[in-house]
């Protein structure tokens, strides 16, 4: 039986945005579930993707992109049946680190200065990427025109989840592989490095001239990566 592969999309995203990946997975006969990412908080982002996983029988290749890699992380702890972590332009945090405190661990990102805040009721805040920002920031790799759709269709990133540390990661107990972008403004290259090899990463594949966007803009390399994993534990 082939494992299903989880896909989890990350902020300014949604599940679409891994469309042109999920063809690409389909097409070789597995099955896939595009989960979502509330992006409200680590915690319970992590829970609403640990029921998906709880409701699967069967082996899993959990995968992520940016944010989602550190909620997956978390997710799939519990669930001995997630055999492979596939960290995709993703961060990978260490028990008690966010992702606001990895992506300023070293320098090159450049998200923080494209933000738009809206505040909420709730006293927290929700964060998008301004619509005129969006392409060079996010994914400089596409056309204008593919760039314009998703600025307007991404959704925010909430500050609680932006700051909230991390649980015990599964990367530590499950083998991982990572692929990520050179040109990356939202999450520096050498943050990438330093995650994939501080998870000791069974492979790690750096995408020349790409951007954040890889599912969207290197589909076929994505698809490739998460393929290898889903190959090496059947």
């Amino acid at each position: 039986m082939k494992p299903t592969i989880v896909l989890v999309h990350g902020a300014f995203a949604e599940s679409a945005s891994w469309n042109e990946v999920t063809g690409r997975l389909l097409a070789d006969g597995y099955p896939v579930i595009a989960a979502p990412n509330p992006l409200r908080s680590l915690s319970g982002d992590a829970a609403v993707v640990s029921s998906i996983l709880a409701g699967i029988d069967g082996p899993v290749v959990l995968v992520g992109h940016s944010y989602g890699g550190a909620v997956m992380s978390n997710a799939a702890v519990g669930h001995d049946h997630v055999k492979a972590l596939v960290f995709v332009a993703a961060f990978a945090p260490e028990a008690g680190e966010s992702i606001g405190e990895l992506s300023g661990k070293f320098p090159g990102g450049t998200l923080g200065e494209t933000l738009k805040e809206v505040p909420l009721p709730d006293g927290t805040v929700d964060l998008y990427i301004r619509q005129d920002r969006y392409h060079q920031q996010f994914i400089a790799d596409v056309p204008a025109e593919r760039a314009a759709l998703d600025a307007v269709a991404q959704r925010p990133l909430n500050t609680t989840a932006l700051h909230e540390g991390s649980g015990e990661p599964a990367w530590k107990t499950v083998p991982s592989w990572f692929v990520y972008p050179e040109l990356d403004y939202n999450i520096p290259l050498a943050a990438h490095r330093f995650m994939a090899e501080r998870a000791g990463a069974r492979e790690s594949v750096e995408l020349p001239g790409a951007s954040h966007a890889i599912p969207a803009s290197e589909p076929a390399a994505v698809a490739g990566i998460i393929l290898q994993a889903a190959t090496a534990i059947a």
